[in-house]
């Protein structure tokens, strides 16, 4: 075996995706109070992208309560 088949079997890059991505997302919508514009603006990504990630992972938005955002303004 060479060094680059030992390379692609690793996928280390398609690993850390999986491992992070979801937690990542999960985290910043909740920072966001559940806000896909402000989530998708702080991750740098398009809202339709953050859109199609939330359906793929299975990522449940937690929204604020409508009293709960009035209160606050």
């Amino acid at each position: 075996m060479n060094s680059h088949d030992d390379n692609s079997k690793l996928n280390l890059y398609g690993k850390l995706i999986v491992e992070f991505e979801k937690p990542l997302i999960k985290k910043t919508l909740d920072f966001c109070k559940g806000n896909q514009i402000k989530t998708a603006e702080m991750l740098g990504i398009n809202r339709n992208t953050l859109r199609k990630k939330i359906k793929e992972l299975k990522i449940n938005i937690k929204k604020q309560p409508e009293w709960i955002i009035q209160k606050l303004f």
